[in-house]
């Protein structure tokens, strides 16, 4: 999924590392792997397109406007994309793996470890998620309304030590597998049914320059083989 008007960093799927714009990175893991049949860009960005296509992924559609925004949920970019992609390949899917371009220090050996586990274990979706230091929990994140400094979390007053603390994740970007049916029927990559992937090396989303500038100092193009 490659978006052409970010807010944060213009055009940032377009940035490079290593000589190759962020939006032709999840094409090299796909093409590296044998559990990926089809590749394919969702874009609103005739040049985003031209650009994936020189790299080896295929571009057939153009995003609608509609799905375009800032705040149009995964969910349904990839529900249009894959009754685009069956439409055109004549063809159904079993899953869908989505590899967003903004975070390029995923590996190959992650995914396909997603890719494993939706069909081994039969989740309905997996995604890579990583681990956040106690130091940045809820419990101890503030807020701040009418000029006044408060917890985050009601919890967080009750909070005066590590032990409290249970460990929790965010989602990282490395990859998003969904089952074909659970797309189309409830249009959600969550459920009661999903499983995860923990990943253990540093991961970064990109949003701005200083993201870029900290993803080019820890990339690794040998992840992607």
């Amino acid at each position: 999924m490659a978006r052409s008007k970010s807010k944060g960093l213009k055009n940032k799927n377009l940035k490079k590392i290593h000589n190759l714009p962020l939006l032709a990175l999840p094409g090299i893991i796909a093409k590296n792997t044998n559990l990926i049949s089809k590749i394919i860009i969702s874009t609103d960005s005739k040049k985003y397109g031209t650009i994936a296509k020189k790299n080896g992924i295929d571009f057939f559609y153009l995003r609608k406007r509609s799905l375009s925004g800032s705040k149009v949920p995964d969910h349904l970019v990839l529900h249009d994309a894959l009754i685009k992609a069956e439409k055109y390949y004549k063809i159904k899917f079993d899953f869908i793996v989505s590899m967003p371009p903004t975070s390029p220090l995923r590996s190959k050996n992650d995914v396909e470890k997603s890719i494993k586990k939706i069909i081994n274990q039969k989740f309905d979706t997996v995604w890579t998620i990583s681990k956040i230091d106690l130091k940045y929990h809820p419990n101890k994140q503030l807020k701040i309304k009418n000029n006044r400094l408060n917890y985050y979390s009601p919890e967080g007053k009750n909070t005066h030590y590590r032990q409290q603390l249970k460990t929790t994740y965010y989602r990282n970007g490395c990859s998003y597998v969904v089952k074909r049916n659970i797309l189309l029927k409830y249009k959600s990559l969550l459920t009661n049914n999903t499983g995860y992937v923990v990943v253990k090396t540093p991961q970064i989303s990109i949003d701005d320059e200083l993201d870029l500038k900290n993803v080019k100092k820890i990339f690794s193009i040998s992840r992607y083989y």
